[in-house]
């Protein structure tokens, strides 16, 4: 009784205060260790439809969304491609465009959240800096670049397993080399 009083009270402040509260416990990859989202992030970006649905089931809406993949490939050209190859190729750290994941939990949308938050083995360390929103960006640009068999694309849905194709960078480039979006396309989801 005293604990589901705490969890009342908890959602209530969370009203009051503006503030998401995650459903969702997320680990760190290698400790287990709580790694205290929404609290620990930077308040920035936490109050978009996005966010407050992946934190209360762990699942990313902004995958294959076409108008968030330029915003979400900047972030990872910026923060990941120095180790992962511009487009998930690999390089010091894994490739991140085939179906091999250094950690399995990482076809999960929640297990890639916490390996990207939290850190891993080696040299990467958390990117718990980015905002929610352009970590969840940055995890569709990352399922974007896939370029293995849709049938081991666990994260996504199966109406999306119909029309998605495996990634080929020289049909997905502009000039300048970043991903393109339609003209007037806005990188909005809704959580309902």
């Amino acid at each position: 009784m005293k604990s589901k009083a705490l969890v009342v009270m908890a959602a209530v402040a969370a009203m009051i205060t503006g503030t998401a509260v995650a459903a969702e416990t997320f680990r760190n990859t290698i400790t287990g260790d709580d790694l205290k989202v929404p609290e620990s992030s930077n308040p920035e970006g936490r109050d978009t439809a996005a966010v407050k649905h992946f934190l209360e089931s762990g699942v990313n809406l902004y995958t294959e969304v076409k108008a968030c993949l330029p915003k979400g490939e900047e972030v990872y050209l910026t923060s990941c491609s120095g180790c992962h190859g511009h487009v998930g190729e690999g390089k010091v750290g894994p490739g991140l465009a085939d179906n091999y994941w250094t950690y399995p939990k990482n076809k999960t949308d929640k297990g890639l959240f916490e390996t990207i938050y939290g850190g891993a083995q080696g040299m990467m360390g958390p990117h718990s800096d980015l905002t929610l929103d352009e970590l969840l960006k940055l995890m569709a640009w990352i399922r974007h670049i896939y370029s293995g068999d849709v049938a081991d694309a666990d994260w996504l849905t199966e109406e999306q397993k119909k029309t998605f194709k495996p990634y080929k960078p020289e049909e997905h480039a502009s000039a300048d080399g970043s991903a393109k979006a339609a003209d007037g396309d806005e990188c909005k989801v809704s959580a309902n």
